[in-house]
């Protein structure tokens, strides 16, 4: 365990800052696993779930818990899936 003051408190950072992303990565996972299963149900709100999702990866990607080109790239293959499935 930390013995200095500031590494205590960048202890405490690090734990708050951890949940904080953990939060926000289940909600990406969500969103995919959500957009995924609406392909493979053939399902008609695929669009509005599809919009959903890209909206939670930028959100994470603007708040740092995703690398941009990572986001980017989760969006580019969700929006290929869904435009494969309606063509």
């Amino acid at each position: 365990m930390a013995n200095h003051k500031s590494a205590l408190k960048r202890a405490g950072q690090n734990a708050r800052r951890r949940l904080r992303n953990r939060t926000v990565q289940t909600r990406v996972k969500n969103a995919v696993k959500d957009v995924r299963q609406a392909v493979a149900e053939n399902a008609d709100n695929c669009v509005a779930r599809l919009v959903a999702a890209q909206s939670d990866i930028a959100k994470a990607a603007k708040k740092g818990v995703l690398h941009r080109k990572t986001a980017s790239r989760k969006i580019s293959r969700l929006a290929r899936l869904v435009n494969a499935q309606r063509a």
